[in-house]
Formats: structure tokens, C-alpha cells, sequence
């Protein structure tokens, strides 16, 4: 064991870590597709069902689902905690594998709610037992947020441990597609699954079929969250030889990481595009289902699949990035390219629901796709950037937070502006147009934001407040 000019403890550097192999990438990976089919159950079939066959104000359906990103804050607590406290000797994987078990259970408990929330609609309308229903349903989806960020931020944290600058954009690539083939496999065996349902079909079939769904999906994600990353940390972690707080992790308080957190005017910056970026990335999201079928008069399988042309031009989209557009144009260029692009797939959407042709807005789904997939790697290369080794656990956290606020807000705000405009525009169409709207304006803030970022001055600044907060406790 070496000292510093601190007479610090750091520890001694063992032999070279292996890298990363591109199946170990993929394997990686199976994680992020689990929650990509997580999250086709609970916004691409749920909102629907609760808006479009339940009649429940879409306000309220996004109100309740969204508190599963309001929650976010503990992103931050859980990226720190794992940073400090490892489980069973890992600092990520305990974390991974407990959130995972957790956000699994959550997900059967909140579609039990919704049929009873349904029934009490039906039969006293909205009275206090109503509403108590509602309330638990948002209580439910809290505890889902929670568990999802005890999963999802230490694994994103191991991304860091685990790579190197020079693979790291590879490995967001191919981590994050994963994530679109989860979307894709989900509603492609969902609307399979679902196929039998229609406009006419009466709600107990509907219940039925649903509950089966989210019996056996969340037990097969479980399933691979363990295959994903047994043995990962142990074999490529370097955050033992990285982190100068190795050896005094219960010193470590999430009050001094958030000093590190709040130290660079660069982190703040990046913190409020991705805000802006995610709000508009996910504006649509909990009315594009009902949006197919009010206007486009698609059946639930039908607009569950919509799902699958999103992911797919997401999955093209990270594809590409990863491997080309980021060598050639640069993380930041990448990511401005992938907010005009997005801008454009809106109106895209909006002309789409002129025609009321399901592949018009299969294909328009499908743009908006593509522009998410080279956004998001885009950004996400620039996040990973913008994460101190030391404290990637916080970093992560924040990022974490920054984008679940971002989906917390655009799920409420898309809910809302759609029944506003539902209370003054006569057509439906309308009214989804005035939710589809906003993005556009909202990415061309986006790139201002961007702009304004500096990888250097961040790292720089970083270092000195990691250097200074360690000089604070000895």
C-alpha cells in the first residue's frame, strides 16, 4: 500500500484489469432490455387501458404513473450508497439484483390497483373511494420509481467502473440498443399476446390477458437481470484502482459527494439540458397509445406496437451513433444533430394524423426513433464524460435525477395539455397536435443549452473539488 504527500493510504494497482468483450457488452445489455420491456408494460399498455377502456382522465392516469420518476431524487441517495456501502462485497451488483426483485413485484401490484381503481369509476364514479384508489395507484408507482432507481443507477455506475474512455462510447451503444430490443421483443410478444383483444372485446377478457402479461414478463426480466451481471463487477471493476475514497467509503457522506456534485458550472449546465432534452424526448409518451386510437381508430395490439417501430429506429438510430456519427462529428455535435432531427420527427407526427393512415404514424414513429437512438448516445457519451470516477455512483444519481424529472414532467404536462386542449379544440386531432407541438420548441432550447458545455473546464474544476473535499476530512 503507497501513500500520497497526504500520508493518505491509496491502494496499490494490481495487474491489468481484462477488458470488455463486445458479448460481454451485449450480455450487459440484457439488463437494460428488461427494463425496456418494464417499461413498455407501464406506459405503452397501462396508460393506455386506463385512459382509453377504463375512461380515467389522462391527467390523472399521468399523475399516478409519473410518480415513479417524482421519486427520483433517490437516484442520487442510491448512486452514493453504492459508491459507499457495498452489498455482499459488491458496491453495484447488490444494489442491481435487489432493485430488480423489487421493481418486478411493484409492477403486478400497481395493475391490481388499476382494476379496482376501474371498478370504482364504473360503479360510484368520483367519490372518495375513487380517489383513495387513486391514491394508492400513485403510492404504488412511487414504490416502482424506488426500486427501479436502487436497480438502475448502480448499474449505470458500473458502466463507469468497467470501461475505458477509448470503449466507453461502444458500450453505451450497444447498452442502450439493448434497452430498444427489450422494447421491441416486449411489444412484439405483448401485441401478440393481445391480439385477440378489440374495440368490442368486454373488460374481464381484457383483465385477464393482462394480468397473465404481468405475471410472467416481470419474472422473465428478473431472470435477466442476473444473467446480465453475475460475475461482471468482480472480474472488470476498476473502481478500486480508480477511486481515491477506496479504503474510506463510510467517510464518504452524501453531503461531501454533492460538493464534488455542485462544484463545476458544467455539471449544472448539462443538468438542465438533459432536463429540457428528456422533456421533449418523452412528451409523447403518455399519448401516443391513445393518440393511435382516437385518431387513428388502432386497436390496443395495434398501438401497443407502435412500441416496436419506436424502438427499432431507436436501436438504428443508437446503432449508427455509436460506431460512426460519434467518430466522425463528435459527442456534442452528435447530440445537437439528434435534437433538430427529433424536432422534425414531430411534425412528422402531427402531419401524420392529417392523413389518419396508421402507416403514416408507423413511419413517423419510426423517425422519432431513429433521432431518440443518435440523442441519446450523444448525450449519454457526454454524461459519462461528465462523471468523476471518484464519486460515478453520485454523478450517475444526478444524471439519473436530471432525466426522471424530465419524464415525471413531460408525463404530467402531456397528460394536462391534452385534456386542456380537449376542453377548447373540437377535434381530437387538435388537441394531440398541441401536445406534439411543444417538443419542437423545446429541442431548439436544448441545443442553446449544449452549446454552452465544456468537457474540460468540467473536469478540470472537478478534480479540484475531489482533491479539496478529501483535503476537508483528513
Amino acid at each position: 500500500m503507497a501513500t500520497d504527500h497526504f500520508s493518505r493510504p491509496v491502494p496499490s494497482v494490481p495487474a491489468a484489469l481484462p477488458n470488455l468483450k463486445i458479448i460481454t457488452m451485449f450480455r450487459l445489455g440484457l439488463f437494460q432490455a428488461g427494463l425496456g420491456i418494464m417499461s413498455l408494460l407501464t406506459l405503452g399498455v397501462l396508460n393506455r387501458v386506463m385512459i382509453k377502456e377504463l375512461a380515467i382522465p389522462a391527467t390523472i392516469v399521468a399523475g399516478a404513473i409519473a410518480m415513479h420518476q417524482i421519486v427520483a431524487p433517490a437516484r442520487v441517495w442510491f448512486g452514493q450508497m453504492s459508491d459507499a456501502k457495498p452489498i455482499w462485497g459488491y458496491h453495484r451488483t447488490g444494489y442491481v439484483w435487489m432493485g430488480a426483485a423489487l421493481f418486478t413485484i411493484a409492477s403486478f401490484l400497481a395493475v391490481q390497483v388499476v382494476w379496482q381503481l376501474g371498478n370504482s369509476v364504473e360503479t360510484s364514479g368520483w367519490t372518495t373511494p375513487t380517489y383513495g384508489w387513486v391514491g394508492l395507484l400513485a403510492f404504488v408507482f412511487a414504490l416502482y420509481g424506488i426500486a427501479i432507481s436502487s436497480s438502475s443507477t448502480p448499474f449505470a455506475a458500473l458502466l463507469v467502473d468497467i470501461s475505458e474512455e477509448d470503449n466507453r462510447p461502444k458500450l453505451v451503444g450497444i447498452v442502450w440498443s439493448m434497452l430498444m430490443v427489450g422494447i421491441i421483443v416486449g411489444a412484439i410478444i405483448t401485441g401478440g399476446l393481445l391480439k385477440t383483444i378489440d374495440l368490442d372485446t368486454p373488460l374481464e377478457v381484457v383483465q385477464a390477458s393482462i394480468n397473465r402479461i404481468f405475471t410472467v414478463i416481470p419474472a422473465v426480466v428478473f431472470g435477466l437481470t442476473l444473467v446480465a451481471t453475475v460475475g461482471i463487477e468482480k472480474k472488470y471493476s476498476r473502481y478500486k484502482t480508480r477511486s481515491a475514497l477506496v479504503d474510506r467509503e463510510d467517510q464518504i457522506t452524501l453531503s461531501r459527494a454533492l460538493k464534488v456534485l455542485t462544484a463545476s458550472r458544467q455539471t449544472g449546465l448539462f443538468f438542465v439540458f438533459l432536463l429540457v432534452m428528456t422533456i421533449c424526448l418523452f412528451f409523447q409518451e403518455p399519448i401516443l397509445e391513445p393518440y393511435g386510437g382516437e385518431v387513428f381508430g388502432m386497436t390496443i395490439a395495434e398501438t401497443t406496437k407502435l412500441n416496436a417501430f419506436w424502438g427499432s429506429g431507436t436501436l438504428i438510430g443508437l446503432s449508427f451513433t455509436g460506431f460512426l456519427i460519434v467518430p466522425r462529428l463528435g459527442k456534442k455535435n452528435t447530440t445537437k444533430l439528434g435534437c433538430f432531427l427529433v424536432a422534425a420527427a414531430f411534425i412528422l407526427i402531427i402531419l401524420a394524423g392529417l392523413t389518419r393512415a396508421p402507416a403514416m404514424l408507423r413511419m413517423a414513429v419510426l423517425v422519432l426513433g431513429f433521432a431518440s437512438g443518435i440523442t441519446t448516445t450523444g448525450a449519454l457519451s457526454l454524461m459519462l464524460d461528465l462523471t468523476a470516477a471518484e464519486t460515478a455512483g453520485t454523478f450517475i444519481g444526478a444524471w439519473g435525477l436530471s432525466q426522471a424529472l424530465a419524464r415525471a414532467t413531460a408525463t404530467v404536462a402531456g397528460g394536462a395539455l391534452l385534456d386542456l386542449g380537449r376542453s377548447f379544440l373540437s377535434a381530437p386531432l387538435l388537441a394531440y397536435g398541441l401536445v406534439f407541438v411543444m417538443p419542437i420548441f423545446g429541442m431548439m432550447l436544448a441545443v442553446r443549452l449544449l452549446s454552452r458545455v465544456n468537457v474540460q473546464e468540467f473536469q478540470t474544476e472537478a478534480k479540484a473539488a475531489i482533491a479539496k473535499v478529501l483535503e476537508q476530512e483528513l
